[in-house]
């Protein structure tokens, strides 16, 4: 007798349907597990063997063969056990094959047969959901997989009780979605003191996801402003908030569960590998600019990450997307995100204090920004010198708005690009405009075309950084409540584009 149930497979954020046959046949005992399966996946029928003896379940003494198809689909995980325990229960005749067939499983197996939670169950219930069938996994990976609410989710704790329910003995109720979580006190814009430009450069990034590099010495506030980004964003949206949890449902990284609304906020330190940043590894895993989706990569001490790494943010940045081609596979992500990066103006970070500036001034701080190459720097929107706070100033009353007031200016700038790109599915934002679309929605009045005009002969902007420009100023005439963009908009968006960074 043949049995069968459904698994998925993971291809980046994509899981694919995987049919789990098991044949039980007269031979010679045997217990063989085929269709391009991983160590772990091979491993399984220990697990499967194990589980079951301490159930108090004997395998009949014949030849049992699993097979996973697609047979060339490589197979990877160890939640393959669960939908291999299952498919041979059927073929055995202790489960109901109709049962079975019409479920896609999920989860790892413990040697005395308790369910173990696994990576993916919020892709794998978008799988099921696809192909009308129930999704099967454990307790613990219920509330994640609930979220989909197209498919019945069901999560026992073990594969006892797994088999009690499709017997029919002990049904189980359908898994409950886990809470949606929300960021509880933010850090407020007001505790930096001064810093009123780069301020307002945070405002604007925050408001058109526009890429923000500020420049400043040591201690200056860079960190401190970049922290306090996620408290000006407005909370992600449900489809948002799905595909971003996708992201982190494969990355191990949803808390019990629950599904937040606030926007990711990264920081890899600058000794991270090419890997860790773009996504590779073991199974091409997610890297942090897609783990960053929908929210803010910061990279601090920007000229520090090696140049290899800077140069693979080039493609990502214009596109959106990262595809991270391997010799067996090429994995594609999503990784639209707000680039916020910090950089000292040189190696001692003082070049602009002559008391404190090394003896290699000015040519130290060409060469130290001179690490970030041209191309990635023309991708950067908005640049701004952070410049010293005096301690004698840090006594001072708080100054600038409070980040709820400016999350507010944010919120109705947003919602007024939502209304603008609305059945445009390639762009959500400003900073997603280009083309036509661009030219549509961004087009400033004669007076501010005429500006750009003569800003662009005069410092030999590229077309990339033109249109950059035309973005930024959109941005700030939604900033400014304004049907149209105007001269005093272009001109803040070139300021910001054209500041003189120390040393570069």
């Amino acid at each position: 007798m043949v049995a069968r149930t459904y698994t998925v497979a993971f291809e980046g954020v994509e899981a694919r349907i995987v049919e789990v046959q098991c044949a039980v046949a007269p031979g010679m005992p045997a217990f063989q597990v085929v269709g391009l399966p991983d160590k772990a996946v091979s491993e399984a029928r220990n697990r499967v063997r194990s589980a079951l003896t301490a159930m108090a379940v004997a395998l009949p003494s014949k030849r049992i063969t699993v097979n996973l198809s697609p047979a060339d689909l490589p197979k990877e995980g160890s939640h393959f056990d669960l939908p291999i325990a299952l498919a041979l229960l059927a073929a055995i005749e202790i489960l109901p094959a109709e049962q079975v067939e019409g479920t896609v499983a999920l989860g790892e197996l413990s040697l005395d047969g308790r369910l173990v939670p696994v990576l993916g169950a919020l892709p794998a219930a978008m799988a099921a959901a696809g192909e009308d069938k129930t999704l099967l996994c454990p307790r613990a990976s219920g509330p994640e997989a609930a979220w989909v609410s197209a498919t019945p989710v069901f999560a026992p704790a073990s594969l006892g009780e797994a088999i009690r329910h499709f017997t029919g003995q002990a049904p189980l109720s359908p898994a409950r979605p886990g809470e949606v979580t929300r960021n509880a006190g933010g850090r407020d814009l007001r505790d930096v003191k001064g810093q009123e430009r780069a301020k307002r450069a945070l405002e604007i990034a925050a408001a058109g996801r526009h890429h923000l590099l500020m420049v400043g010495t040591p201690g200056s506030g860079k960190s401190m402003l970049a922290a306090r980004l996620p408290g000006i964003l407005p909370p992600l949206g449900p489809a948002e908030a799905l595909e971003t949890s996708m992201i982190h449902s494969l990355a191990g990284l949803l808390d019990e569960g629950g599904i937040s609304r606030t926007r990711p906020f990264r920081e890899p330190h600058h000794t991270a590998s090419m890997a860790a940043i773009v996504g590779g590894g073991r199974g091409a895993k997610p890297g942090e600019i897609s783990l960053a989706h929908n929210g803010v990569l910061f990279l601090d001490e920007f000229p520090e990450f090696p140049r290899q790494v800077l140069e693979t943010l080039r493609q990502p940045i214009e596109t959106g997307e990262v595809v991270v081609a391997r010799a067996n596979a090429h994995i594609r992500y999503p990784c639209r995100f707000l680039l916020v990066a910090a950089a000292n103006p040189c190696k001692c970070g003082y070049l602009t204090d002559p008391a404190r500036a090394c003896g290699k001034a000015p040519l130290c701080g060409e060469d130290y920004l001179g690490r970030i190459s041209g191309p990635l720097m023309d991708r950067i929107d908005l640049r701004v010198e952070v410049p010293p706070v005096a301690y004698t100033d840090l006594d001072l009353p708080e100054t600038g708005d409070a980040s709820d007031t400016v999350a507010a200016r944010v919120a109705l700038a947003r919602d007024r690009q939502a209304a603008r790109f609305e059945g445009h599915e390639a762009a959500r934002v400003n900073a997603d405009a280009e083309g036509q679309l661009l030219e549509e929605v961004a087009s400033p009045d004669p007076e501010g075309r005429d500006l750009l005009a003569r800003v662009a002969e005069r410092f030999g902007l590229s077309a990339r950084g033109y249109h950059r420009i035309l973005r930024v100023a959109r941005t700030i005439a939604d900033l400014d409540g304004s049907e149209g963009v105007r001269k005093p908009h272009v001109a803040e968006a070139v300021s910001f584009r054209l500041t003189a960074l120390a040393g570069r």
